[in-house]
């Protein structure tokens, strides 16, 4: 018996548990696109596996439903894969330990991959069900959505036929999301070769205990991102030493993701070892002090390090400068929809490495023009001192579409099951049905999905209940689509 046996739904839950039971972090999906496949196979649906890993299952309408128009259900089958600093488990070649309270369902020491590994359960559970009364169902599983939606990007759309779409990957419940933010992926360069040490000191600085987050959904919740709070601690310790050299600087894994840790090592004359000492404790305090609130957990620590070699004092300033003058986290609000974040943007992941200073952000606006000044933000600050920029995954804001035939389906469906009224609302986190629209003429399309937590972090939770009222919910809808 699986560990998520007793929950209910069943299938959803039994799927579900498949799902986790192979790696599938983004980049990493030939397993669970072929788990896919396999169950296709198994349930005499047709289906096609494209180069990229993205499957597509088509079932045939039930009896009835003959000539209602198809719906494509959709989500993404690859995971953010976080870990805690504890974990051995190598992500890339095992599957997740799942474990439940009857609550929640989480995984021990690791992300979840509930965003959207649900989504994918949800739909397998629907077309293994011969009972339901279903118009034609085309169901979309995209790759590598959390790094750019490459999957939705490489997709040859030309044999969908559906023009509703309900994509099942937002994390409320009860909120339906038709709008979100276009957004793109910036890699910067600043040049610069470590040279040999000779007597200095070097420490080790280590950023730990923050809460991390989506930079999408977690953005505004002012939470520190320690690649971009470390470039702060190394500006002032510089300020502090000025013979301070960097040895090395690393820190996240994924660019949508606001860092939980960063590691940096520097070496500085022994004449101004006690007072890098002296700034780091106090620094420390500092900083705990600004995040008591929003990172309770943060803990800046300094020891010895045992580098060999370092940035000469010039490159390293100049890298320094660029990282404390860096924008991070959120720009601007939106007037149309009040709390919403409009325009941010997210240092997700920092390296020193042999030929310099490489850096990775996602940026995030619903205005064309904020997205586009980002990035000239980004642009100039690398090439002003030298460095080098290029840009991946630059996807399409999705449009509110104020009349939707789907739409009002969706919401008369919720309020009949819940006696409450949905939330209609836009989201600034990324969802690829912006993508879908610019490739399907005239696709109706709406989000929605059960309540989810933390989501690309350890302590990310799925709510069972809610998981239920919501696989309720996309059945009614489906039954309601004649």
């Amino acid at each position: 018996m699986g560990v998520l046996s007793n929950l209910e739904p069943k299938p959803v839950f039994e799927y579900f548990e498949q799902l986790c039971s192979v790696p599938h972090g983004s980049g990493n999906t030939r397993a669970i696109s072929d788990l896919c496949v396999r169950f296709a196979r198994e349930h005499g649906l047709r289906y096609r596996q494209d180069a990229a890993n993205n499957v597509v299952i088509w079932k045939d309408a039930s009896p009835g439903y003959e000539n209602a128009e198809p719906v494509i259900l959709q989500g993404h089958i690859d995971m953010v894969c976080a870990r805690t600093e504890d974990c051995a488990k190598d992500m890339t070649k095992e599957g997740l330990d799942v474990r439940t309270d009857g609550a929640c369902v989480w995984a021990e020491q690791t992300s979840l991959g509930g965003d959207d590994g649900i989504a994918v359960a949800m739909t397998m559970a629907i077309l293994a069900d011969d009972t339901l009364p279903h118009p034609p169902l085309e169901a979309v599983f995209t790759v590598d959505e959390e790094v750019g939606m490459d999957g939705a990007f490489a997709l040859d759309c030309s044999d969908l036929k559906g023009r509703r779409l309900l994509n099942i990957d937002s994390e409320e419940e009860g909120v339906f999301t038709a709008s979100c933010a276009g957004g793109a992926r910036i890699d910067s360069l600043l040049p610069g070769t470590r040279l040999p040490l000779s007597g200095e000191a070097a420490y080790r600085l280590t950023l730990t205990g923050l809460l991390g987050g989506h930079s999408g959904v977690e953005i505004d919740k002012g939470r520190a991102n320690a690649n971009h709070l470390m470039g702060r601690v190394l500006f002032m310790a510089k300020r502090a030493c000025p013979g301070l050299r960097l040895s090395e600087l690393r820190g996240g894994a994924f660019d949508n993701v606001i860092c939980r840790e960063c590691v940096a090592e520097a070496a500085v004359p022994g004449a101004e070892a006690a007072d890098f000492e002296r700034f780091a404790r106090e620094f420390a305090q500092t900083l705990r002090n600004e995040y008591a609130v929003s990172d309770p957990g943060l803990l800046l620590r300094c020891e010895s390090a045992a580098a060999t070699a370092a940035l000469d004092g010039e490159t390293t300033a100049r890298m320094l400068h660029v990282l404390f003058s860096l924008p991070q986290g959120v720009q601007e609000m939106s007037f149309d929809f009040p709390g919403l974040v409009q325009t941010s943007l997210n240092m997700g992941v920092i390296a020193l490495e042999a030929d310099g200073l490489h850096y990775t952000y996602s940026i995030r606006s619903s205005i064309a023009s904020q997205k586009e000044m980002l990035r000239r933000k980004l642009h100039d600050a690398a090439e002003y001192v030298g460095g080098t920029v290029s840009e991946r995954g630059d996807y399409p804001g999705w449009q509110y579409r104020k009349d939707s035939a789907f739409r009002a389906i969706v919401l008369d469906a919720y309020r009949d099951l819940t006696g409450r009224e949905g939330r209609v609302d836009a989201t600034h986190g990324g969802l690829e049905c912006g993508l879908f629209i610019a490739k399907i003429p005239g696709l109706d399309a709406l989000s929605l999905g059960p309540n989810l937590s933390d989501v690309h972090s350890p302590r990310e939770r799925l709510d069972v209940a809610s998981t239920q009222r919501v696989y309720a919910l996309v059945r009614e809808i489906l039954r309601r689509c004649q």
